[in-house]
């Protein structure tokens, strides 16, 4: 299969798995809805896990190269931290409930997750810090700001901050960006 056909595949398969989730689909179930052999299915992945290793793999390398193209572009120190979290959030709202129950009940996606998440959480530190060296943010300590994000991250991640807010994915990273927007602001004078 050649490379353009490939993306083509892995894009289609990432909105149906996105949109519905994955633990029901079946590779019959694939292979219908997105009109190709199992054949075609197998040459891009061994099996319905690897295809959904596959697919969230991408979708968070995707979600990470919009989300730094989107941050180098604001000039402000002050708006990098929310750009960010935002970008995370609308990545995230991308995603069902019912993806995010299959992402995180199933080991190696809900792996990639982790990592993703970690790597957020340090992002967030590294914009903090940035922040407060240009004297744009409040002198704050940037390491125990990034594990308060780092926690709030898995907070979302486990579910824990979902089920007791009622909020997505995407809604907790907007709520968080806002938050440690108006929390971080140097204070007028």
């Amino acid at each position: 299969m050649d490379q353009e056909r490939r993306a083509a595949l892995l894009s289609d398969l990432e909105e149906l798995v996105l949109t519905e989730g994955f633990t029901a689909l079946s590779m019959d179930d694939l292979t219908h809805r997105l009109h190709c052999s199992k054949a075609t299915l197998y040459s891009v992945a061994g099996s319905k896990e690897q295809l959904v290793t596959a697919v969230a793999k991408r979708f968070f390398q995707q979600a990470t190269e919009q989300i730094e193209i989107t941050v180098a572009a604001v000039a402000d120190p002050r708006q990098r931290i929310p750009a960010y979290l935002s970008g995370v959030g609308q990545a995230m709202s991308r995603c069902s409930q019912e993806f995010y129950t299959d992402m995180i009940g199933f080991g190696p996606t809900a792996e990639i997750y982790r990592v993703n998440s970690k790597a957020a959480a340090r992002r967030v530190q590294e914009l903090i810090a940035a922040g407060v060296e240009a004297r744009a943010l409040r002198p704050i300590d940037g390491n125990f700001a990034g594990h308060l994000v780092a926690l709030a991250i898995e907070g979302v991640q486990s579910g824990a901050l979902l089920t007791s807010t009622g909020l997505t994915a995407g809604e907790a990273y907007t709520e968080m960006a806002d938050l440690l927007l108006h929390g971080l602001s140097m204070p007028q004078t």
